[in-house]
């Protein structure tokens, strides 16, 4: 099993691409494979806590950003045993213009996470879609960054500049960053270009791309107007099965980079 603690920020700086539908129906997965993982919802729209009934809390992540409490007082239960939810809320539509003057302004989640990242297996971050001030918050506390990528015509077109933004992360303020893999969403076997994007994808990031692929469907599209991640709500579905595989896919190669760091780290001792 891969150190506990491990932090992926789920990042696409475009809308409407799977972003929010993959960082709650992963959470949910872990859970489910009986891993403990907190999901905390940075995105101002606070549809990760919305998809887990969450309305209007009476505290979230905003709070523990601006250090007014710690990560476990805005930590919320959910149906399923191993997982929490950091929601989000309005008041976080402001954090960026209050922190923009505030000193080591990037390191907020990173610091508010100290005290309980080892608490958990998996810590997924749930980002804005922009490359905002809350998203350099979640690059600079993440270990890896997951990113979703819808099967379309202009789905490679801002895939660059995330990377660029990852690579000036890593250099700047958080060396360990790395790309955990693509997870390519909305792909409709029946639609040629579809498969033509995902060609396109894995032959320039090979195995960087995640196997398991996302594909449209109604019941991932439902959960989140029932409050529960797609594995609640129904169990059975394409949409389920897919995310349940995808999480085996993300165990397996945790546990290969832990296998690896532990021969590098026993190599070099």
């Amino acid at each position: 099993m891969a150190a506990r603690g491990r932090v992926f920020a789920i990042v696409n700086q475009k809308g409407g691409v799977g972003k929010t539908t993959t960082s709650v129906n992963l959470a949910a997965s872990l859970a489910a494979s009986e891993r403990s993982t907190l999901l905390i919802d940075l995105d101002p729209q606070a549809n990760a806590s919305s998809a887990y009934g969450i309305q209007s809390p009476p505290r979230q992540i905003y709070d523990a950003l601006i250090g007014d409490c710690v990560m476990k007082d805005v930590s919320f239960p959910t149906e399923l045993a191993y997982l929490q939810v950091v929601p989000a809320g309005t008041d976080l539509v402001g954090a960026e213009i209050e922190l923009v003057n505030s000193e080591h302004r990037e390191h907020r989640l990173e610091r508010a996470l100290a005290d309980v990242r080892e608490t958990y297996d998996f810590v997924l971050i749930d980002c804005p879609p922009s490359l905002s001030l809350l998203t350099l918050n979640a690059l600079t506390a993440a270990d890896a960054v997951l990113i979703p990528l819808q099967c379309e015509y202009y789905a490679l077109e801002g895939l660059a500049r995330l990377l660029e933004t990852v690579e000036r992360v890593r250099e700047q303020l958080n060396p360990k960053l790395e790309v955990g893999g693509i997870v390519l969403t909305m792909v409709d076997r029946r639609n040629s270009l579809s498969g033509q994007v995902e060609n396109e994808v894995r032959s320039h990031f090979g195995d960087l791309v995640f196997e398991t692929v996302i594909p449209r469907n109604v019941r991932l599209s439902e959960a989140p107007s029932h409050g529960k991640p797609v594995i609640l709500y129904d169990i059975r579905s394409t949409g389920a099965r897919s995310y349940l595989r995808l999480t085996q896919e993300l165990l397996r190669r945790c546990e290969t980079a832990a296998l690896a760091t532990g021969e590098r780290d026993g190599e070099s001792t």
